[in-house]
């Protein structure tokens, strides 16, 4: 497998692992606390982040931290899960699934990655394809839901950008950088959940099962490899693995809780993840070009060697994936 293969396929993971967030929240959470989820998601498994690694921010990297914590994790889940209460769950996804043309612009303005003509039908297409999956007929929409969505997708893709602009410091992983944003963004999350749910609920088994696969795996681990995957791919390249996780969702409500596939479903996974692949198809290197890498943006380009590299390796602290 080539190395950017790697990469690309590790960092999918993540929006995979984000698509089965619905049938655990309906399965084995408590209903109508969706702050507190959000809070449950982020700040234990950021303190576990924090206690792993052992490394806390230096210098400007205490308000970039808080930065990125808010716009990826603390602004993101209420105004997300806002919208998944006012509005069906179909059009809160095809909202939330404008996000790829959100980075775009971002990306131009901030990263001065030029948007292609092929970007953007790709970003397009995608939204197309996820409508198809989600969308039943006669959906309602409702004005604040719709802006909660809009706003959600927004601080993602700015925190999206934000992460591939500033990088991560000097001799800092990217599994510390993660800590350091679940923790923000759970400390964002904290006061608002209080303030507007109150106590925290009486929790069973059930419950507390729920929220371990939904701290460390769906959001610990999962976060840890989007944002390494944001370094190494473009910002656009990146967000357009998104629409993996509402095709998750449908696959997983298919097989689990009985729910159906028409040909219309079929045929939306099936545009969406195409326009995921060819989200993944970036110029070619020139020959004999070596890997260029900006530090402190993370900017990162393959050569031809190295998308056909014959060996890869995990290193979870530094470079990520190596030759």
């Amino acid at each position: 497998m080539s190395r950017k293969a790697a990469v690309v396929a590790l960092t999918a993971l993540a929006p995979i692992s984000w698509g089965s967030t619905y049938f655990v929240t309906t399965e084995f959470l408590p209903p109508d606390r969706p702050l507190f989820t959000g809070l449950m998601r982020a700040l234990p498994a950021g303190l576990l982040l924090l206690a792993l690694t052992r490394k806390l921010p230096q210098g400007a990297w205490w308000w970039k931290s808080a930065v990125l914590g808010a716009l990826n994790i603390g602004a993101f889940f209420p105004l997300l899960f806002l919208a998944a209460y006012r509005l069906p769950g179909g059009v809160a996804a095809v909202v939330g699934s404008v996000g790829p043309l959100f980075v775009v612009g971002l990306a131009a303005l901030l990263l001065g990655e030029k948007p292609t003509v092929r970007t953007l039908l790709t970003a397009i297409a995608a939204a197309f394809g996820v409508s198809l999956v989600v969308l039943k007929a006669g959906a309602a929409f409702d004005t604040v839901g719709v802006l909660a969505g809009l706003l959600s997708s927004l601080s993602m893709s700015a925190g999206v950008v934000f992460t591939k602009r500033w990088g991560r410091p000097e001799g800092v992983g990217a599994l510390a950088l993660t800590g350091w944003q679940l923790t923000a963004g759970g400390l964002v999350i904290l006061p608002i959940a209080f303030l507007i749910e109150g106590a925290p609920p009486a929790l069973t088994g059930t419950n507390l099962a729920g929220y371990a696969y939904l701290a460390f795996g769906n959001t610990a681990i999962s976060y840890f490899l989007w944002f390494r995957g944001i370094e190494r791919l473009s910002a656009s390249s990146a967000t357009l693995l998104g629409p993996l996780s509402p095709i998750t969702a449908a696959i997983i409500g298919w097989a689990a809780l009985g729910q159906a596939l028409g040909a219309v479903q079929l045929l939306g996974m099936a545009i969406a993840f195409g326009a995921t692949l060819a989200g993944q198809l970036g110029p070619r290197t020139p020959k004999g070009t070596g890997p260029a890498v900006e530090k402190g943006t993370g900017t990162e380009s393959f050569s031809p060697a190295e998308e056909n590299g014959q060996e890869v390796s995990m290193d979870l602290e530094g470079s990520g994936v190596r030759r």
